[in-house]
């Protein structure tokens, strides 16, 4: 009678880590991976819609505040061009929602297809890459929203003898449009360090092109900062050199501990051999050192070959 806990085989995981998967069952994994990230998105995007309200009511809360007027009064009211807008803003709202509330599930799915054809060390930092985006990304989203705050001032300020009626989708893009730039802002740092990480740039070469840097900066926030004064786009920029300066510390300790353990054969030529003083090799007789270097194999297998000749 088989043992049911013992163990049938490999599984499907480690089949992919060691390339036993044949090229249809990796394309059946996708598909499965595919239908579940599906599923989770799906799923958070009903709880989205529940909730698209609330979300909503958030959005227009810069306006309304202008306005000095309480949500869904009459002096922040929005204007929609077609009948169907409200309720696909919902259906928007619901969406963006849903891929927020269910990131851990296709984030899984994602991962776990990838992961088996990782090393462990890239493993490692994919973790830690993956822990500092989320933060940074919410921080320049939070940034975002408060200069899209200042920006109303400004834009509704200039128009005060004007009746102006702002059109609900426009204003709900326009507000998560500068939320979803300077959160890819606040990941840039982030890209020079897995550059870093991965051998490609130094730590000291970033720091020679601090200047170059702080004026692409300055230029993205510039571009993306929706306000034409001074106040939103040094917010941005400035929030992003330092965490260039900071990324840049960071990559001079990791290139400091990378050639710490180099050091050691820094001093070999091509043609030389690692030290063995290491060993006691005075200590080991000869028969240990032949196996050490290649181990004899067993005598059985060649007597049972002779007897099977005689």
């Amino acid at each position: 009678m088989k043992n049911p806990l013992a163990r049938r085989g490999p599984s499907q995981r480690e089949r992919a880590a060691d390339g036993s998967m044949t090229l249809i069952e990796h394309i059946r994994e996708l598909r499965s991976r595919l239908f579940k990230a599906c599923l989770g998105i799906v799923l958070g995007m009903a709880v989205g819609i529940y909730f698209a309200e609330q979300i909503q009511n958030f959005i227009n809360a810069p306006y309304c505040n202008f306005k000095g007027t309480a949500i869904g009064s009459a002096k922040c009211s929005f204007n929609s061009v077609s009948p169907v807008d409200p309720f696909l803003l919902q259906l928007k709202i619901g969406l963006y929602a849903g891929l927020i509330v269910s990131s851990p599930i296709w984030l899984y799915q994602l991962w776990a297809f990838i992961a088996p054809g990782l090393h462990r060390h890239e493993k490692r930092y994919s973790y830690l890459f993956t822990a500092i985006a989320v933060p940074l990304f919410a921080a320049g989203a939070f940034l975002a929203f408060f200069v899209v705050t200042k920006s109303l001032v400004f834009f509704i300020g200039l128009s005060d003898n004007y009746e102006i009626n702002i059109d609900l989708t426009g204003y709900f893009d326009f507000v998560t449009g500068v939320m979803l730039l300077f959160g890819f802002g606040f990941e840039f740092p982030l890209v020079l360090l897995m550059l870093n990480v991965a051998g490609l740039v130094t730590g000291r070469r970033m720091l020679g092109w601090w200047r170059v840097a702080i004026f692409l900066m300055f230029l993205f926030a510039a571009i993306v900062t929706p306000t034409p004064d001074p106040f939103g786009m040094s917010a941005l920029a400035l929030a992003m050199a330092v965490l260039y300066f900071i990324v840049v510390g960071v990559a001079m300790l990791n290139d400091k501990r990378r050639n710490r353990g180099k050091s050691q054969y820094a001093n070999l030529g091509d043609d030389e051999t690692s030290s063995l003083d290491d060993y006691d090799t005075d200590s080991i007789t000869p028969g240990e050192r032949i196996e050490a270097v290649a181990p004899v194999a067993s005598a059985e297998p060649i007597e049972r070959r002779y007897d099977d000749m005689t």
